[in-house]
């Protein structure tokens, strides 16, 4: 979904970039590193799991976010070539922010987390922008949590770290949740609400992470008890529009684009995946 998001944003911009996918293996990305240090015609990099980590520890910078969750999703570049600093950036956490608030979700809310790898990380940290007051957070095996923990204290986000089978009576209690598990990943938990018949708030925002089957089994739970839904694509999208700032820069000023406006730049993107417009 990201090259066609990225392909339309240039195309409104005017600038001649040339956005693909590379299969990339853990063990492949020392290798892919060197070729960005020493090639010319780079712009960027975006990052999916399971790199994000990998590429934090690599990469010669790391700006104030990506810094703070220790996972980046996009990587820039500066020098000259053959000796290229990298820049680790991490724009998930704008992704969601925008996603949801799209979606009518406020601040000071009470938030709940789905899982416990990176995705859940840049949760964290879009709860801490929204100003949640306390997050759930839900996970099978808290110890493969740690840095979740370390990031919410970090950002000052009261987590209280809650056993998977709680979700079903605690999940009622929510304004917010953000469901970071793999595809299929809530449908045992879905299935479970099903059957006790668990309701929602109403008007509480639901984004799952994984858009693909859409909608999963527990957005189509969440829909029916009265929430509002969010797909993965809209944080993809919203993360997507980061990217394209941080790609190319001189294509905006103060930070709206040059020779368009912002509507029109996330309207075409939108279109190119089939979303609806935001204008």
């Amino acid at each position: 979904m990201s090259p066609p998001m990225h392909t339309a944003a240039y195309r409104v911009l005017e600038v001649a970039v040339d956005y693909r996918a590379i299969d990339t293996t853990v063990e492949q990305l020392d290798d892919v590193l060197a070729r960005v240090r020493a090639e010319d015609g780079w712009t960027g990099l975006s990052v999916t799991m399971p790199l994000k980590a990998g590429t934090a520890e690599r990469v010669d910078r790391l700006s104030g976010r990506a810094e703070a969750l220790g996972v980046v999703n996009t990587v820039t570049m500066s020098g000259p070539t053959g000796a290229r600093e990298l820049t680790g950036h991490n724009t998930d956490v704008a992704g969601i922010v925008n996603a949801v608030t799209h979606a009518g979700a406020g601040s000071g809310l009470r938030g709940a987390i789905l899982g416990g790898g990176g995705t859940a990380t840049a949760a964290v940290a879009a709860m801490a922008d929204l100003d949640a007051r306390e997050v759930d957070v839900f996970v099978r095996d808290s110890s493969r949590a740690a840095n979740v923990r370390r990031v919410g204290r970090r950002l000052g986000v009261e987590l209280t770290f809650c056993d998977w089978d709680d979700a079903v009576d605690r999940l009622t209690e929510a304004d917010l949740v953000v469901a970071t598990l793999p595809p299929r990943g809530a449908d045992g938990l879905a299935a479970a609400m099903d059957q006790a018949h668990t309701p929602v708030r109403p008007g509480a925002v639901l984004l799952d992470a994984a858009y693909d089957p859409w909608p999963s089994a527990l957005a189509d739970h969440w829909a029916r008890a009265g929430g509002v839904i969010v797909p993965g694509l809209e944080m993809l999208l919203y993360q997507a529009v980061e990217q394209v700032r941080l790609f190319v820069p001189d294509r905006f000023v103060a930070g709206a684009p040059v020779g368009t406006d912002e509507t029109t730049l996330v309207d075409a993107m939108c279109d190119a995946v089939g979303l609806p417009r935001r204008g």
